[in-house]
């Protein structure tokens, strides 16, 4: 070994010893600080899931007793009494259509209305991006009360329909403003090549956009989702009939009716919860990648 490459070791050594570094790989270790408060906010975000999840398997007794420990004797009674019930299941089957149905009229529908923003060139495209951009300072929960009398007048009272269609305009806005920088960072020479080889303006939109913006249509469809999946207060306001129940409002009419049986309650809430937790688990790169990827030229 020659004297500059032991010399080019030692400075390597010192190098990683000042700045923190492994010496055997590219990644440092970063700062023990920023480790030590993430895990901190990871131990607040996961507790209360485990609390609920483990309060299922315990006795009403055990949480009144040892309100923090572990349950003992596991009791899975609890989640039993729950699956076998028909609510739970006529709960998540209505979840799960008007999640699925809200998720594909936002996605379809953002696209296209994001397609016209981002790559045609006219007037009032930056107007547009605008007005929908103002939508997101009017949450839901403002306009409520003639949000309900517009759907009780147009006779979707007590329907999915009146869950699907005003959650897929209120979540259109949000949409839209991830969408647009997706379809702005696609290269204008690719469309120009696309045009050249006789493709037009839809056939550039079908073949090349939509799979180019993959990742954040992925990203928007996911958290529009998990957002109508957890919807509580449009719910509550549109459904008086217990076989349309969702979830949220489920959960809520279940806590009331057993508000003395609390282990059954936390059992009750953390299947119901369990979907959206396997939902961010399993697409969580897929919703990194769509928030901060783009296309690039």
């Amino acid at each position: 070994m020659t004297a500059a490459t032991i010399a080019g070791h030692s400075n390597k050594s010192e190098y990683s010893k000042k700045n923190g570094y492994r010496k055997s790989s590219k990644t440092p270790w970063g700062n023990p600080i920023v480790y030590f408060f993430s895990l901190v906010l990871v131990a607040i975000c996961i507790t209360p899931v485990l609390y609920i999840i483990f309060g299922g398997f315990r006795t009403n007794s055990q949480i009144t007793n040892h309100p923090s420990g572990m349950p003992n004797p596991w009791v899975p009674d609890n989640y039993k009494t729950v699956v076998e019930s028909d609510i739970f299941w006529t709960e998540l089957k209505n979840s799960t259509i008007v999640g699925i149905a809200t998720m594909v009229g936002v996605v379809v529908l953002s696209i296209m209305v994001s397609f016209v923003i981002a790559r045609y060139k006219f007037r009032y495209a930056p107007l547009m991006y605008a007005l929908f951009s103002a939508g997101l300072m009017f949450p839901m929960t403002v306009g409520i009360t003639p949000l309900y009398l517009l759907i009780r007048n147009l006779g979707l009272a007590n329907s999915l329909w009146g869950l699907i269609l005003p959650q897929i305009a209120f979540g259109l806005p949000q949409t839209i403003i991830i969408l647009v920088p997706f379809l702005l960072s696609i290269p204008n020479e690719l469309e120009e090549a696309c045009l050249l080889d006789g493709c037009s303006r839809l056939g550039f939109f079908w073949r090349m956009v939509i799979p180019l913006s993959m990742p954040g249509v992925a990203t928007t469809g996911i958290l529009t989702f998990v957002g109508s999946w957890n919807a509580y207060m449009l719910p509550l306001f549109v459904l008086s009939d217990a076989n349309k129940y969702t979830l949220p409002l489920g959960v809520q009419m279940f806590s009331s009716e057993h508000s003395v049986d609390t282990a059954q309650v936390l059992a009750f809430t953390s299947l119901a919860m369990i979907p959206a937790l396997i939902c961010f688990t399993i697409f969580q790169k897929k919703i990194v990648g769509g928030l901060t990827g783009a296309v690039k030229g």
